[in-house]
């Protein structure tokens, strides 16, 4: 009965902590306090969980080219605001403003508002930010 009652309690434990640790503060990443805008061209956008990615091409602070990665929200979140995976495509050339990423070599954003010059479309934000 002992050894039930701790195997069943240790599993409540791993299952009541394990979503609490799948998900991070954007803050531990990124200078939430902070704000930078990029222009690029969209490599690749994925629609997944926990939070979307939005690969894109831009010049960094030395005017070179670096592939970003733009951390945007949650996908259903993001489908109730109009967002689909078809929404960016490669080539799409976009301005993303986001906070920068702690590690200024990860090329890093937490994405904020992103508009496609080309047709108007724009995303402000919305919910949560």
């Amino acid at each position: 009965m002992v050894r039930r009652t701790l195997t069943a309690l240790g599993i409540g434990t791993l299952v009541a902590v394990t979503p609490v640790s799948a998900h991070h503060s954007f803050a531990a990443y990124y200078f939430e306090d902070q704000s930078i805008t990029l222009e690029g061209v969209v490599q690749e956008f994925q629609l997944r969980s926990p939070h979307a990615m939005l690969i894109f091409t831009s010049r960094d602070r030395d005017g070179r080219e670096q592939t970003f990665s733009a951390e945007w929200g949650n996908p259903r979140r993001l489908s109730s605001q109009g967002i689909s995976k078809d929404t960016l495509k490669p080539g799409d050339a976009v301005v993303v403003t986001g906070s920068p990423g702690r590690v200024a070599t990860e090329y890093k954003v937490h994405l904020k508002s992103i508009r496609r010059p080309a047709d108007g479309w724009a995303w402000a934000g919305g919910g949560r930010r």
